[in-house]
């Protein structure tokens, strides 16, 4: 096993994180909006999934590898986009990129994140996936992405899900921002993490990398949530894809489809491939499960182009169940980061090892030899 056997699930990881980090990081990452109802559905539908494994039959040696966008990666998954990873624990967005690049899946940087485009892409030799945020101005959507064609990204990530910012109680009482706002409170909680404390003195404060061009010098908490507010304009509509469409000549990935509908629009503007994704249950609970939309979808569009899913996804047996039901490709978030401020940097290799052997091991006992063929194993 290639992996820490102190910690051989993604829960012994959250509850290892939850000891090492500063509860307003633990909470912004753990947490989902409102009363947490479609964070905790996300992953209770998916686990409500069966298969049904055919023993006496030939079998050769399972496959994880999987083809998508004409590279073919050695796993059906990769990491989600994640803002504020820095937050988290230190570094955490380089330490990922590093792992899945090592291991050959693919890393999606968020535009909100804490490490630039440019370092992502030196870290992974161009492999990386850029996700955009859409900023209000012209300007800044060109140059983000001039940017992240010179560094030799190929895959784009739009968002259709963040037409505004999810209603989160916890990380409004925590005073979350970037930095986080220093009450006395905090500061105990600080004090209380010194490993944390400590590494992130040495690697200092946590910033929008990527961001930092467009950004104002020496901005208050106040200043910055202001400029934030101004920057991005979160709501995708048709003519901002046909805008991106123009400028971008890599492949394009609709993020946070849900509905038929916007489905359709997405295959009609020219869209390469979509995530059907709530956010990780962050923006509305009372919408529907991840999986029970992709249900809907997969019929339609499964031979039509690459159907991706996150959210609510934890682990090995959560992937196999989604890809039984026509899913091409899961990209999990929580999980990695879970390992990271675990572990630090040996976080990321863990997970993605442990990941590996959890799915290899369904893939053996069902008797599947390879990742396009889990649907034979659902019991519908």
């Amino acid at each position: 096993m290639n992996f820490n056997t102190k910690y051989p699930s993604i829960d012994d990881l959250r509850k290892k994180a939850k000891k090492r980090i500063p509860k307003f990081a633990f909470e912004y990452l753990d947490g989902g909006c409102n009363e947490n109802v479609n964070l905790k559905k996300n992953t209770d539908r998916i686990r409500d999934i069966e298969l049904k494994p055919n023993y006496l039959i030939s079998h050769k040696k399972s496959s994880l590898k999987t083809k998508l966008f004409g590279h073919t990666y050695d796993a059906p998954f990769g990491i989600a986009p994640i803002g504020l990873q820095g937050l988290m624990w230190p570094k955490s967005p380089e330490i990922l990129a590093k792992a899945a690049f090592e291991h050959n899946i693919p890393f999606i940087l968020s535009t909100v994140t804490t490490a630039s485009i440019e370092v992502i892409s030196e870290i992974t030799e161009g492999q990386a996936w850029f996700q955009l945020y859409h900023p209000a101005e012209e300007d800044v959507t060109r140059d983000l992405l001039k940017r992240a064609e010179n560094a030799s990204y190929k895959v784009l990530v739009i968002l259709a899900d963040v037409p505004t910012f999810g209603f989160r109680p916890k990380d409004i009482k925590n005073g979350l921002s970037m930095p986080p706002r220093m009450t006395l409170k905090n500061i105990l909680n600080i004090l209380s993490r010194p490993e944390w404390a400590i590494k992130t003195l040495i690697n200092g404060q946590p910033n929008f990398e990527s961001l930092k061009p467009y950004m104002p010098k020496n901005l208050d908490m106040k200043q910055l949530g202001k400029f934030m507010d101004v920057t991005f304009e979160g709501r995708l509509n048709e003519d901002k894809i046909k805008r991106l469409r123009d400028l971008w000549k890599g492949k394009i990935v609709l993020k946070g489809a849900e509905s038929i509908h916007d489905v359709e629009s997405a295959h009609r503007l020219g869209i390469d491939g979509i995530i059907v994704s709530n956010h990780g249950g962050r923006q509305i609970d009372m919408g529907e499960a991840t999986i029970d939309a992709a249900k809907s979808i997969v019929p339609l569009y499964k031979n039509t182009l690459p159907i991706m899913m996150d959210s609510g996804i934890r682990g090995g047996a959560d992937i196999a169940r989604v890809l039984a039901n026509g899913v091409d490709f899961a990209f999990l978030g929580r999980s990695f980061m879970y390992g990271v401020s675990a572990l630090g940097q040996k976080g990321g290799d863990h997970t993605i090892s442990l990941l590996k052997t959890q799915l290899k091991q369904v893939m053996e006992q069902l008797s599947c030899q390879s990742t396009s063929d889990f649907p034979k194993y659902l019991i519908e």
